[in-house]
């Protein structure tokens, strides 16, 4: 007779980001984990966002674990982890960014852009719409891919990056009206 399956234990701990974090200033390193599992597919997924590579955005997991771990004992968390976790994986991921710049060539990325914007107007929507992105400046992309990609609240917005809530309502703002003005991605507002 087979035994059954135990689940994970990483996986189903049901304490909160702050009950986690309390645990590990107490030495339990199995609350790290928890949190690492937690979180790592976001902070991956944000660098990948700000680095536009795989690799990178791995490297970036690391130095965010590192800079996170550096805080305890003594770490007290006061807003979202993610509020928190935020500014240190886009400071790391624009620092491995232009690291890595500084070994290839600007023109081989204005020419893939180029080449995703100008080709057939046959284009897969995901295509289309990451080509628009693209066109959007670095401050307007980032608060609208916090807004509808990672959920946060304007105010949340406002924190992370440490800029005026009015700000974050106008940057949202003006993205959204330049995608709602584009050919490529007006269909996604009608």
């Amino acid at each position: 007779m087979m035994a059954a399956p135990v689940d994970d234990p990483l996986k189903s701990d049901s304490r909160s980001d702050q009950e986690l974090i309390a645990a590990i200033n107490d030495g339990d390193s199995n609350a790290f984990e928890v949190l690492y599992y937690r979180y790592r597919d976001w902070v991956v997924s944000l660098a990948y966002r700000f680095t536009g590579d795989r690799e990178l955005a791995l490297d970036v997991l690391q130095e965010t674990l590192l800079y996170f771990v550096k805080k305890f004992p003594g770490f007290r968390l006061t807003a979202q982890l993610k509020t928190f976790l935020y500014p240190a994986v886009r400071n790391l991921s624009i620092a491995a960014r232009r690291k890595a710049e500084r070994f290839q060539s600007d023109e081989n990325e204005t020419g893939t852009i180029e080449a995703v914007i100008t080709t057939d107007p046959i284009v897969s929507q995901d295509e289309s719409l990451t080509a628009a992105l693209a066109l959007l400046s670095e401050e307007h992309r980032e608060v609208l891919l916090l807004r509808f990609v990672d959920g946060l609240s304007l105010a949340e917005i406002a924190d992370t990056i440490n800029i005026p809530l009015g700000t974050v309502k106008s940057r949202l703002h003006n993205a959204l009206d330049t995608l709602r003005n584009n050919p490529r991605t007006r269909r996604y507002f009608e």
